[in-house]
């Protein structure tokens, strides 16, 4: 099956897709061999993995580059493009169409500017719109930043609906973890409701019993991996014990394929 349409389709079923968000081939791939259905991207993990910030519109040849990697894999990808790197609605249209036709399956596009202030929704549903007027058959994921940034909470229905009205395949809502909102949130949303996984929030069968269709881990792969890095470096210097279970260098060549 098409990977695009097969990331459709994981959209609507049963069970929620749980996406786990990689930030190099290494990790997209190890994730892919362990059975996930579709990875996405993190653009936090992109971003300071190229000593660059998150959110300010700086990686877009660091995405891009990325992406070119990830198409090979052989379950759909979605990619983090941040805001679209651009606010003109037919450059960004044409990046998502690069994206396209490498065999991405489908995009995350966020309204939220430099993670301190909201993009017009007006003008956010024009950057949608003009991507699925270009790349028709990809997903894309509005993502609406309300409960992110803390800012127009009282907004986030009508930003939603403006992006279901552009087009949208999906509304990512990262931030809200309250039962009740994420209940009306799904209840007001006639698209694949997306939330991002909290420790502190519903568990996955208790967002699944809401309605939600896809539940992302975001940035906090990339964020345990930095941890692990730490711990176990610490634990050589120091004379601990260093944990089990960690791949082996063949192990790993042979999952990305770089034997």
């Amino acid at each position: 099956m098409n990977k695009t349409k097969a990331f459709h389709d994981l959209h609507h079923r049963a069970e929620p897709l749980v996406l786990p968000n990689a930030w190099d081939f290494g990790s997209a791939a190890v994730l892919a061999a362990e059975g996930f259905a579709a990875v996405g991207t993190t653009s936090l993990g992109v971003a300071v993995a190229a000593g660059l910030a998150d959110g300010a519109g700086v990686t877009r040849d660091e995405t891009l580059a990325l992406a070119t990697r990830l198409a090979r894999l052989p379950v759909p990808v979605t990619v983090d493009i941040e805001g679209g790197f651009s606010e003109d609605p037919a450059t960004v249209a044409e990046y998502v169409a690069q994206l396209g036709a490498l065999g991405i399956a489908g995009v995350n596009l966020e309204d939220g500017r430099a993670d301190t202030a909201l993009a017009d929704a007006g003008h956010q549903a024009e950057l949608i719109a003009a991507i699925k007027s270009r790349v028709p058959e990809l997903f894309v994921n509005a993502r609406v930043d309300t409960y992110w940034l803390q800012l127009e909470r009282d907004s986030t229905l009508a930003r939603a609906e403006a992006y279901v009205q552009a087009g949208a395949d999906g509304v990512f809502v990262p931030g809200v973890t309250d039962p009740a909102d994420i209940g009306r949130i799904v209840a007001a949303v006639p698209l694949p409701i997306n939330v991002l996984y909290s420790a502190a929030g519903p568990s996955i069968a208790e967002l699944a019993a809401l309605g939600v269709r896809r539940i992302s881990t975001g940035s906090l792969l990339y964020r345990a991996a930095l941890a692990g890095i730490v711990d176990i470096a610490r634990a050589v210097r120091d004379g601990g014990a260093v944990p089990s279970g960690i791949p082996t260098y063949r192990e790993i060549q042979a999952i990305t394929g770089a034997e």
